[in-house]
């Protein structure tokens, strides 16, 4: 067997995470990601360039780049010093003048993945600016991501407007070739599902015969999933694309340490429960895996952990 095809859709630093596991392992990655932020850096570029948000980008070129340790170092560096440049990180910036000098926020990537020896496709879901909205439970109607998760009351439903973004014809293409396509991890309603709500990559993945696996989040998120189980993000996920499609959930399956949990608490979240009833009534295969590390504080997904275990899957699965 070749490299497996693999598709990772989301955003944030959840899908950074894995892909710097990923690109480790003998696959042909495209990273699909959400270009909706419009906060900090990102925000500023994106209103005064009149272009796609670049911070998600920026930190999933940096994920699978393969190049000197300072060189993405610098890619990454924040301004802290300068009102004008304060908040900005070089790439960002980088990012921004590409678009400039191609004319295409699709164009700067694919210069700045070569610059960067990206190991695999990076792709924005929309090629153009799009807004991420929420309606709440009580019918309050939130515009902005950036705002979305500050509103702290349970989320309906998240849209885009304007709702007929068109994606790149490249995201297509990776998703009809893919063995298998990974949703997540990363903010379920500003990272994971505003990818899924462009219709074509929705209705592509449907229609896919890849295996679909969601990695599940590790902890609940302040104003987004405030006490979700796994469950709770599988049943958002099939409200939002209309259809059960998804093949397999992978969860943590180690206790973290109390300490943890109690510093998590003091930022009301917490590890997400695995509901095993739950998940099998929505007809998922259920893989438990030990894929939370813990780094200065911060619990993580573990990318090499999930990288092994795919290659295990995919040598199963995978004809």
């Amino acid at each position: 067997m070749g490299n497996t095809n693999i598709v990772v859709i989301g955003g944030g630093t959840g899908l950074s995470t894995i892909l710097r596991g990923l690109k480790l392992y003998p696959f042909h990655i495209t990273a699909i990601v959400t270009v909706t932020d419009d906060g900090g850096s990102s925000g500023r570029l994106r209103d005064d360039y009149d272009i796609p948000p670049p911070g998600d980008i920026r930190n999933v070129i940096a994920a699978l780049s393969d190049t000197e340790p300072l060189l993405e170092q610098m890619f990454q560096y924040r301004f802290s010093n300068s009102q004008d440049l304060g908040g900005h990180s070089l790439g960002n910036l980088m990012l921004t003048a590409l678009t400039d000098i191609t004319g295409d926020f699709f164009s700067a990537i694919i210069e700045m993945s070569r610059v960067l020896n990206v190991n695999g496709k990076v792709i924005p879901s929309a090629n153009g600016i799009v807004n991420l909205h929420a309606e709440l439970l009580d019918g309050q109607i939130v515009k902005g991501e950036s705002k979305i998760s500050l509103s702290n009351k349970r989320i309906k439903r998240v849209f885009l407007v304007p709702e007929d973004v068109k994606p790149l014809p490249e995201a297509i293409a990776a998703i009809n070739s893919a063995d298998m396509i990974l949703i997540g991890p990363g903010s379920l309603y500003t990272s994971i599902i505003p990818n899924l709500l462009v219709k074509e990559i929705q209705e592509t993945i449907i229609r896919s015969k890849a295996k679909k696996i969601y990695i599940c989040n590790l902890m609940t998120q302040k104003g987004e999933t405030n006490q979700y189980q796994a469950a709770d993000h599988v049943k958002a996920i099939y409200e939002h694309v209309g259809k059960p499609f998804l093949d397999a959930i992978l969860v943590n399956s180690n206790d973290l340490p109390y300490s943890i949990k109690e510093t998590y608490k003091e930022q009301k979240a917490e590890p997400v429960k695995v509901n095993i009833e739950e998940l099998q009534k929505l007809g998922l295969a259920i893989i438990k895996k030990d894929i939370a590390t813990i780094k200065n504080g911060v619990v993580r997904h573990d990318g090499k952990a999930i990288a092994e275990w795919l290659i295990d899957y995919s040598s199963k699965h995978i004809k």
